[in-house]
């Protein structure tokens, strides 16, 4: 007879845990490190001198860069019109996008027609449409929208019929035993229960929308956080390119914020330990 043993793995620190849990301190703890860390070795790479100001300015120079824009330049103004670019293009993008979505995850012969016509023209870059949103629209603030709502759309359409398609059966065909009608299936069983896929899918388009600001500010624009970026591209002036970009993602970061607290107003049960 031979003895087996089997030894007992190493236990693993509870953080390690497969979609394990972690405290509220040590969650941002470890945000602020994730943060710091990369701002560090930004200034270390800055401030040795193996790059020059032209191709890498340090922290401090995109801050004095961005207080100089804030003073002088309007950096309020520029934040405020590509806000409203980036919102609106995406607030018509989810007001269209959902009842299709809806419609496209729910009815089998809406899917077919729709679908592959969706799918062909989401691989198509919205920047290839900026000759023909000019000659559609002209070089009015509807042009600028149009190129974001031409790269955010389609990807919301798809995301939102997936949320639909992915109910459980079983959830319906309980509605059907009951003798609910398909309207009422729709609107009382298919639709709540899609309700939190559907927010994270606009929270996730959202930061898509701001992905094709710069694109869509190529249009004659002469405002906006896109355009003083590629204005500021023109004159080598790197920092105001940092700080356009950073911009960009604390407005974004902020943004997320919001919808990730939207999120757990809403639905409370989800994030029930």
């Amino acid at each position: 007879m031979h003895n087996f043993s089997f030894s007992r793995p190493a236990r693993r620190p509870a953080w390690f845990a497969v979609r394990g849990q972690i405290g509220r301190r040590e969650y941002w703890m470890l945000a602020l490190v994730g943060l710091v860390v990369p701002l560090l070795l930004w200034w270390s790479l800055s401030a040795s001198g193996l790059v020059t100001k032209v191709f890498m300015p340090g922290p401090a120079d995109v801050w004095n860069r961005a207080v100089l824009w804030f003073r002088e330049d309007d950096l309020l103004g520029d934040i405020g019109i590509s806000v409203y670019r980036v919102v609106a293009a995406w607030g018509l993008s989810a007001l269209i996008a959902i009842p299709l979505g809806l419609a496209i995850g729910t009815y089998r012969p809406v899917q077919a027609l729709l679908e592959p016509l969706t799918d062909f023209i989401r691989y198509m870059p919205a920047v290839a449409f900026i000759p023909l949103v000019m000659l559609w629209i002209g070089i009015t603030e509807g042009s600028k929208i149009a190129i974001i709502w031409i790269g955010t759309f389609f990807q919301m359409v798809l995301m939102v019929a997936e949320d639909v398609r992915r109910v459980p059966m079983a959830q319906i065909e309980t509605a059907q035993t009951m003798g609910a009608r398909r309207s009422e299936i729709v609107s009382l069983v298919l639709l709540p229960a899609a309700k939190p896929a559907i927010l994270d899918t606009l929270r996730v388009t959202m930061g898509w929308a701001w992905t094709y600001l710069v694109v869509a500010e190529l249009v004659a624009a002469n405002s906006g956080l896109g355009y003083a970026i590629l204005r500021a591209q023109r004159f080598l002036q790197t920092d105001k390119i940092f700080a356009g970009i950073i911009i960009i993602g604390l407005i974004g970061l902020l943004l997320d914020q919001l919808f990730r607290a939207l999120h757990r107003k809403a639905f409370p049960w989800l994030y029930l330990r």
